[in-house]
């Protein structure tokens, strides 16, 4: 019969907890840590999406959040320098912290250069694994976004009390400006097309039109397929003046996704966004665009419950009567009964029903809240990009490209 010695571990001993999401509530959760060390407080969001995380993580509209996978098993194909999103990766603009059920395994891609793990810290992002995401995901639907703070040390020693007293004191993310905390920096001039299989991206070197992206944390491939349509793209940052847009004589202006509480930014864009609205300039906006751009046009915006974070979510265009499943990634809305006569909604979740679109009547101007470009997710949306440039071709007395190639 084998003795046990003192120096044995026990078959019932647990793993010392090395990481924890400390809810505002002082709801305390255990789990084994990864990625970087020192701790993060934050908004607490769950996303559905099957793949995409490296993409999802580096999308700068997380700032200021802990994005909870739902999908089990994160991390498999490692991460690589092609499958980001923020314009600049050193500044690391995008999710603080995140959350996976199941711990992280060795990646098995060829496209893999280093584990997630690996990433996380490079990153600077806080990570946890070994919850029950499913359960975490339950309560936030129950009770709302909470804020938090997550915890990483190795040696699986905290203050549980200062993280609790951490997360209760944090004011959350209404009335945020973080979109001049991932803006670009200076103007610039992007080229880029986007990815293909066995080749890698393209460079566009032949450009037909102009169009000048407002960056309040813009994506790289919402570029990429500007530029793949022939658009040679100029970036500004949020703050830019309407005057100096204008001096750039842009044939269309696009109103980029970006984090925080649109009211917040719109402090300072919106004025500018009213200022481009008095021109005949095709307008198109996304996500925090979209948002802003109802404000500019008199209607506000409200915090979500639970908001809307994945890759299948199902809206429906209303000019033309189609489904498309969409990505998704805002806490934040268009309130379609604020919105002012000549404002029509054009697309809505079937969801909730809450807004997904907006069009100005009679006016080359619109906007989406979801994701057209996915990176990650479906692709049923690309169209809207045909659409944005058919608006300035219209106004050129070019012939319209087919929306769905």
């Amino acid at each position: 019969m084998a003795t046990m010695t003192a120096a044995s571990t026990p078959p019932w001993a647990t793993e010392k907890p090395t990481a924890l999401l400390v809810l505002a509530d002082g709801t305390v959760i255990e789990g084994s840590g990864l990625g970087a060390t020192g701790s993060a407080v934050a908004e607490v969001c769950f996303n559905t999406a099957l793949t995409g995380y490296q993409e999802i993580l580096t999308d700068p509209s997380y700032a200021g959040q802990i994005v909870t996978f739902t999908f089990p098993h994160i991390g498999n194909i490692g991460t690589n320098d092609e499958d980001i999103e923020d314009l600049n990766p050193v500044a690391r603009a995008g999710a603080v912290g995140a959350v996976f059920k199941a711990d992280v395994t060795n990646p098995s891609s060829y496209r893999a250069a280093s584990g997630l793990d690996q990433w996380l810290k490079k990153r600077g992002i806080v990570a946890l694994s070994g919850i029950d995401t499913r359960a975490l995901t339950a309560l936030i639907r129950e009770k709302g976004m909470p804020n938090a703070v997550i915890a990483h040390a190795p040696d699986g020693i905290f203050d549980i009390e200062e993280l609790k007293r951490r997360a209760a004191a944090w004011s959350g993310l209404i009335g945020l400006d973080l979109a001049k905390d991932v803006t670009s920096g200076q103007s610039s001039v992007w080229r880029e097309t986007p990815w293909v299989w066995d080749e890698g991206f393209g460079e566009q070197t032949d450009p037909s039109m102009h169009v000048v992206a407002i960056d309040y944390g813009v994506k790289r491939n919402i570029l990429r397929l500007l530029a793949e349509l022939g658009a040679k793209v100029t970036v500004v940052p949020a703050n830019t003046g309407a005057e100096e847009i204008l001096a750039m004589r842009p044939d269309g202006i696009f109103l980029s996704n970006g984090p925080g509480d649109p009211e917040a930014t719109g402090d300072y864009a919106v004025p500018v966004i009213q200022d481009l609205l008095k021109t005949d300039i095709p307008v198109f906006g996304i996500c925090l665009g979209h948002q802003m751009l109802a404000l500019a046009l008199g209607g506000k915006t409200a915090k979500m419950h639970q908001g809307h974070h994945g890759a299948n979510h199902p809206v429906k265009d209303h000019t033309t009567g189609k489904v498309e499943i969409v990505s998704m990634n805002h806490g934040f809305a268009v309130d379609a009964d604020s919105l002012p006569t000549g404002v029509e909604e054009t697309h809505v979740s079937l969801f909730d029903g809450s807004n997904c679109g907006i069009m100005l009547t009679g006016r080359p101007v619109f906007s989406v809240q979801h994701h057209p470009e996915a990176s990650p997710g479906p692709q049923d949306s690309h169209y809207l990009f045909r659409r944005f440039v058919n608006l300035i071709r219209e106004k050129r007395g070019e012939p319209a490209l087919a929306e769905r190639a």
